[in-house]
């Protein structure tokens, strides 16, 4: 045979060999091998837990963020200034009501302010508890349609506070000014409270919203679980005003040692509340802890029944 005719020869075998090597390989790409599957699953124990992803996905954690912010102010009239007029409104009635018919004492500091001061933190943990509470009944359409760490939906209700704390807290520093206390060092202690704040709302948040899943009476209860924490937390009165045997049991409130901390951050003149910010900051991790540890058990079948 003539170099001409191998030469058509190799023309005609060249396309079929490599159309069937390309033909094979594509298959074996589109059909994996028998048996072979891949399954997302939560993780099983702690070196599981979706930190990595976590980090992966903060795009979504900050878009997720700024859109619940979008959407508390979207359609008000005067917008963030409701920060402002709620905790100043509710300080005011506080105000006559504890101050001046109960009674109760402030020190030196006036009333107003000290309610004032022990609403910023309240209100930043509330606000988050509320809303990540029922986070992942509110996003179940996201959950159902696309994977991503579902830890990502409470904790970006958690954060979506961090403007409103900002807002008040500028308010509250005008309130010192005005009242003659003034600023001292002692506010470089506030990122390091809020930290403690934001986290205490995440524990609590997680756990109520993962149980929301699978239990709707987590999300109708826990208006009323905020409202008996508010008054078992010293928000319109003194820390020193629970003596006895009651006292050691109330210190286990993780919220009584942070606005204990605020206070001090803002009129305290003398040593740092150091054992009730350390007993709130111990119970906030362990119940962060522990509300890891459900969101993570119960986390596959929230797709199911979401």
């Amino acid at each position: 045979m003539g170099p001409l005719r191998w030469h058509g020869v190799l023309c005609i075998i060249q396309p079929l060999v490599f159309s069937g090597w390309a033909a094979m390989t594509s298959s074996s790409e589109t059909h994996p091998r028998p048996g072979y599957h891949v399954r997302i699953k939560p993780a099983s124990t702690w070196a599981d837990l979706p930190f990595r992803e976590l980090w992966r996905f903060r795009d979504l954690l900050v878009t997720l963020t700024l859109r619940d912010v979008r959407l508390r102010y979207k359609q008000t009239f005067i917008g963030v200034a409701w920060v402002v007029l709620q905790p100043l409104l509710a300080s005011l009635i506080f105000a006559f009501v504890f101050g001046r018919v109960a009674g109760l004492t402030s020190g030196d500091v006036p009333y107003v302010a000290f309610v004032f001061a022990g609403m910023l933190p309240w209100n930043a943990f509330a606000g988050a508890l509320q809303r990540a509470g029922g986070s992942l009944v509110a996003s179940a359409q996201l959950i159902s349609k696309v994977y991503f760490p579902r830890l990502i939906i409470p904790l970006a209700a958690t954060l979506g506070v961090l403007v409103d704390f900002v807002v008040a807290l500028v308010v509250m520093l005008i309130i010192l000014l005005i009242s003659g206390h003034g600023l001292s060092l002692n506010l470089l202690a506030i990122p390091a409270l809020l930290v403690l704040t934001l986290l205490n709302a995440a524990a609590v948040g997680t756990l109520i919203s993962a149980l929301s899943v699978y239990y709707r009476d987590f999300t109708y209860a826990l208006p009323f679980i905020i409202q008996a924490w508010f008054f078992a937390s010293p928000v319109v009165y003194s820390v020193d005003i629970i003596e006895g045997p009651l006292r050691p049991l109330y210190l286990l409130n993780p919220m009584v040692g942070i606005i204990a901390g605020f206070r001090w951050a803002f009129f305290g003149d003398g040593a740092f509340p150091v054992e009730l910010v350390a007993i709130s900051a111990a119970f906030s991790v362990i119940f962060l802890a522990i509300s890891l540890t459900v969101f993570q058990r119960v986390e596959q079948h929230f797709a199911d029944v979401v």
